[in-house]
């Protein structure tokens, strides 16, 4: 059975041979992981299961002085966050789409790798992978606190505005299923500690009836639903469920109970993640990380689950403690 099979038999909501597992890394971890194993790829020591294609964001452009720049026009700061980095200035000042143009959805650049890849981890359950894909590309592009007033004070521009971002996404989407791909991933995040940043009616209200129709071409084309959105947001995977999503990430400890969520949901939705980003990894003896692995393999046992920590490993988690899942990982049960 290959890596391919084994998330296959998850999605399923089957008992796989073995839990499976894709492990994300910021710069700052990989940069460890790399001095440690003496090499830039660390694919030949992770053995992921999960191939991401496709640029999630598209920061295709360096300006130089720590910034970067999207597609979209929206200028990033990473002089702190080298992976993603923080908004600087806005590209909507105003609540109107007037003079602004969408770039192209078929920009080569997001497409060009995919062939060499696919050849490349051909074993590979393979995801196409849109970041930022409805209220956070909103956000970056009108500015957090602005758009939060325009739930409010201009609606309409704001269902006008993810009606366009929801047009552009499932151009892309159509385009990446001319490849051999398994799923399409939608990032978005709308949680945080406790509960939604917008609260669950405005989120019904302009949120859900967009993203079931981004979902139903990516369902009516036969291919999994992914979808990634940090913090607090399990009141949600019921309505999730209802319009198709398969698999949730990034499941974490720290603001839902993922034992219990396991159980209640089992046979209904994947869950991708769960080994805590902000406690166990980075305060944790490596002990501590172990017997936490342990618990999630043991409950991942059944099906219904891929495991991962709860989003990418960030710098100040210990290089002893990324080493003890990894090896953890492959060493268990049923694995080769």
């Amino acid at each position: 059975m290959t890596k391919r099979d084994v998330i296959r038999t998850v999605l399923e909501h089957q008992r796989p041979p073995y839990v499976p597992w894709s492990l994300g890394f910021t710069y700052e971890a990989e940069t460890k992981l790399r001095q440690h194993f003496g090499q830039e790829d660390l694919e030949p020591f992770l053995h992921n299961h999960i191939l991401g294609l496709g640029n999630g964001i598209g920061f295709f452009t360096d300006l130089g002085n720590d910034l970067v720049q999207d597609v979209f026009g929206v200028v990033w700061d990473r002089s702190v966050d080298k992976d993603i980095g923080a908004v600087k200035g806005q590209v909507l000042p105003e609540p109107t789409l007037a003079g602004y143009t969408f770039p192209d959805p078929h920009d080569p650049r997001f497409f060009a790798d995919i062939p060499d890849r696919i050849t490349r981890y051909e074993d590979r359950f393979r995801v196409f992978q849109i970041g930022f894909s409805l209220y956070e590309r909103a956000w970056t592009l009108r500015g957090m606190e602005n758009l939060m007033m325009d739930f409010l004070d201009h609606p309409q521009f704001v269902q006008t505005l993810f009606s366009a971002i929801a047009d552009y996404n499932i151009t892309q989407v159509e385009k990446a299923l001319e490849y051999d791909i398994d799923a399409v991933y939608f990032g978005d995040d709308w949680g945080q500690q406790c509960g939604l940043q917008m609260g669950p009616r405005l989120w019904r209200k302009f949120i859900y009836p967009v993203l079931q129709r981004m979902y139903t071409v990516v369902h009516d084309a036969g291919k999994y639903i992914f979808i990634h959105s940090c913090g607090d947001v399990d009141e949600l995977f019921d309505d999730l469920i209802a319009i198709g999503l398969n698999c949730f990430n990034p499941f974490q400890p720290e603001v839902m109970d993922v034992f219990a969520l396991l159980k209640q949901y089992r046979g209904r939705l994947t869950f991708h993640g769960g080994l805590s980003t902000q406690r166990t990894l980075p305060y944790g003896s490596v002990d501590d990380v172990r017997r936490e692995t342990q618990h999630l393999l043991d409950a991942g046992r059944e099906g219904d689950y891929i495991f991962a920590p709860a989003h990418a490993v960030e710098g100040d988690v210990p290089l002893e403690n990324m080493l003890a899942f990894i090896e953890q990982l492959h060493t268990q049960p049923g694995y080769k």
